[in-house]
């Protein structure tokens, strides 16, 4: 995953009011945080079922995406993973945050392995959509004279 580590986009930004993330809880205050706790723990720590919440992110909330994975600076798999645990059961990134703690080595791998996957096919789709022009915020193909 290397190649992932160096794709850059153009930053996209969009108000935070579209967001997708907001409206599924993920800056949301809890009660009860012993119980959310519990909750992101058991789901963080099944790989295949978060995994697959990764990737109905990376489909369901194109807004979301865009504003968040074409930040440089930001933490992608992080967020994904945040934002898989909050559009599966609605919990805020900041307990997703601390279940991660919590995890074995062996999960965090595994999980680690399914948020790479999902921000490569993010990231190849967006590009092929984008065109390789706005891809590397430069043009690439030079013209030919025939």
């Amino acid at each position: 995953m290397k190649m992932l580590e160096m794709m850059k986009f153009k930053r996209v930004y969009h108000p935070f009011d579209k967001w997708e993330e907001v409206a599924h809880g993920m800056w949301s205050p809890v009660e009860d945080k012993k119980l959310w706790l519990e909750k992101a723990i058991v789901f963080t720590g099944n790989h295949k079922l978060y995994g697959s919440y990764m990737l109905r992110v990376i489909t369901e909330w194109p807004i979301s995406c865009e504003n968040a994975l074409t930040d440089n600076n930001l933490n992608k798999k992080a967020w994904v993973g945040h934002a898989a645990c909050a559009l599966a059961i609605g919990c805020p990134e900041h307990i997703t945050r601390e279940a991660w703690g919590h995890l074995t080595y062996e999960q965090q791998l595994l999980a680690n392995k399914e948020v790479d996957r999902a921000i490569w096919l993010w990231s190849n789709n967006y590009s092929k959509n984008k065109g390789i022009r706005d891809y590397m915020d430069k043009q690439m193909l030079f013209q030919w004279d025939s």
